[in-house]
């Protein structure tokens, strides 16, 4: 989930890594006394969090504009702000329920004679997070909202490529929350690897594949267990029989919110070979009824930064040269060569081949390969050869097609006849597999991944089951060993 190859100046400021650890063991001395905060302590907290977003709404807009050139407010409310609060009153609502020891059952006969068995739930310590610049609040914060709801505290290294909102994001994190709660670190690339080297209890990094091998690689010195929230190239399939329109409407919405920038945005499509021309033509008209212009339009989105736009621009060129054919959408017929903004206009790229970069490398812009198929099971067949995707969306309604999705593909999720929802269903854990992630979280499954999962064991005192096990070895003891194990 975003992009670890996007280069920054060199004068970022840096943190060193002494001052990272001197603020971590303030964070952890309170766990050296055996705190657990109580479910009050957790709910300040989490009202806390809501607090300073909701406090801050104009504040958090302004600066999120200011760091992608042109990103509406309302974009920054639907995929920043708003998730936030929303997560905070969903954990509020069922908090008191998740802290609950969780029964589990034990081994026949201890359980009718008095044994008890149970899951408690116990804060790790000290979390790490480590968030990307696409979503800056919604996958920094958010998950912060879970940290605490598991008694935990948290250090945060924020993204250097959204300066503004990073900045502000610290600054309101130190007028909430005190210096033993959680602490936001903001610097350059050499801050980002010394933090991922630093002895958390637990880590969560949310960016991209390569980047988290080189994060894994510096959390293992310290065999600090990590939640790896990735990306990948995730698949859509048109199915033959799909609503066109209706389809092609939802997968341009997903594939332009945010100019592409998200990673659950879709990938690339397949299309029925027959159908590629009514593909196109839809995804026009979608562009001319939401975009009828791009270049000066703050509902458009620019790309992030200069080096992300040069990338973008270099995988058409490529694809291009390779002998893809290039359609670009363009209502206004504007020239973008001159512009205040990194814009990319919504870009279709017919039948791309698996030699062209925009085959190969996780796109986070604003244009759609389109593969074309004559058969349905060429579709399985090609995702199943590829590395994992986050998300496989198909759009269709045979129910033979959606089995043949659902049983034979593995992804992180899968959406039938919608796109990036997923993200914001809270009571759905959000992750990868494989090269797309590691773990998960929202909701429940965030508050748990945030939990050390202790087994408790309370014996009885009607039967000693030690004695019934132990020597001298007998023909008795031999039915109890087979009888108890």
């Amino acid at each position: 989930m975003g992009l670890g190859n996007i280069s920054i100046s060199e004068n970022y400021p840096e943190v060193s890594k002494d001052e990272m650890l001197a603020k971590l063991d303030v964070l952890k001395e309170p766990f050296l006394n055996n705190f657990n905060p109580d479910i009050k302590e957790r709910i300040d907290r989490i009202k806390r969090v809501q607090a300073l977003v909701e406090e801050n709404f104009d504040e958090f807009h302004s600066a999120l504009r200011s760091d992608f050139g042109s990103r509406h407010e309302q974009m920054s409310l639907v995929s920043d702000t708003m998730p936030v609060v929303n997560n905070a009153k969903y954990v509020l609502k069922n908090i008191k329920k998740w802290m609950k020891p969780e029964k589990r059952k034990p081994n026949f006969p201890l359980g009718l004679l008095g044994a008890k068995t149970f899951v408690q739930f116990q804060p790790y310590g000290v979390i790490g997070i480590i968030s990307p610049w696409n979503f800056p609040l919604n996958l920094s914060i958010a998950p912060l909202i879970e940290v605490f709801a598991a008694g935990n505290n948290a250090m945060m290294k924020l993204s250097e490529f959204v300066p503004a909102t990073s900045e502000l994001t610290e600054k309101l994190i130190n007028k909430y929350f005190s210096e033993k709660e959680v602490v936001v670190i903001n610097g350059g690339p050499k801050t980002s690897q010394d933090f991922a080297g630093l002895p958390f209890d637990h880590l969560l990094f949310t960016g991209s594949t390569n980047v988290a091998k080189k994060v894994a690689s510096e959390a293992a010195a310290n065999l600090v267990p990590l939640t790896l929230e990735l990306g990948g190239k995730s698949p859509v399939i048109v199915g033959p029989n799909a609503k066109m329109k209706k389809s092609v409407d939802k997968i341009m919405m997903g594939k332009l919110l945010n100019s592409g920038q998200i990673c659950v945005s879709p990938d690339y499509v397949f299309v029925p070979e027959n159908k590629t021309n009514e593909f196109i033509e839809h995804a026009k008209s979608h562009v001319q009824e939401n975009y009828p212009t791009i270049k000066n339009n703050p509902d458009y989105t620019s790309i992030i930064h200069l080096n992300h736009y040069d990338r973008l621009r270099e995988l058409i060129k490529d694809a291009e040269a390779k002998g893809a054919t290039v359609v670009e959408i363009n209502p206004a017929n504007e020239d973008l060569s001159q512009q205040e903004h990194h814009k990319i206009l919504p870009t279709l790229i017919l039948n791309p081949t698996d030699d062209m970069q925009v085959m190969k490398e996780e796109i986070f812009g604003p244009l759609m390969p389109i593969k074309t198929y004559s058969d349905f099971d060429e579709t399985i067949k090609y995702i199943n050869k590829n590395p994992k995707a986050l998300a496989i969306y198909y759009f269709g309604d045979d129910k033979n097609e959606i089995n043949n999705v659902l049983e034979n593909t593995s992804s992180g999720q899968a959406v039938i006849n919608d796109v990036i929802f997923q993200f914001a269903m809270h009571d759905l854990p959000f992750g990868g597999v494989g090269p797309s992630g590691m773990g998960s979280y929202h909701g429940y499954d965030g508050f748990k991944n945030f939990s050390h999962k202790r087994s408790v064991l309370k014996g009885q005192n009607v039967l000693d089951a030690g004695k019934m096990v132990t020597a001298p070895f007998n023909e008795s003891t031999e039915k109890n060993i087979k009888r108890l194990s």
